[in-house]
């Protein structure tokens, strides 16, 4: 399993949870050449430890497992895949 960030980190991008995470899955972070343009934040689901420490510091809590993502107009799972298969 893995984590995956969904709709509510769209415009907000908020890093905190790029800082606590311990294998650097969560991008583009602040720095990297993507971040302006990405609309949110994505986590590499190949790279995830499934430690949850992403989840408990996101301020607008869009961090959820990958089996308890809400349902929503937009798969959220595949885009998070889709980051990271460019």
């Amino acid at each position: 399993m893995t984590y995956v960030i969904t709709e509510p980190c769209i415009g907000t991008k908020d890093t905190a949870c790029v800082g606590v995470c311990p294998v650097d899955c969560i991008h583009p972070g602040p720095g990297e050449a993507a971040f302006a343009a990405a609309p949110q934040l994505y986590i590499d689901p190949e790279a995830c430890i499934d430690c949850g420490a992403c989840m408990s510091v996101c301020p607008v809590s869009a961090i959820f497992p990958e089996d308890e993502v809400p349902p929503s107009p937009v798969d959220y799972i595949a885009l998070n895949k889709e980051y990271f298969q460019k």
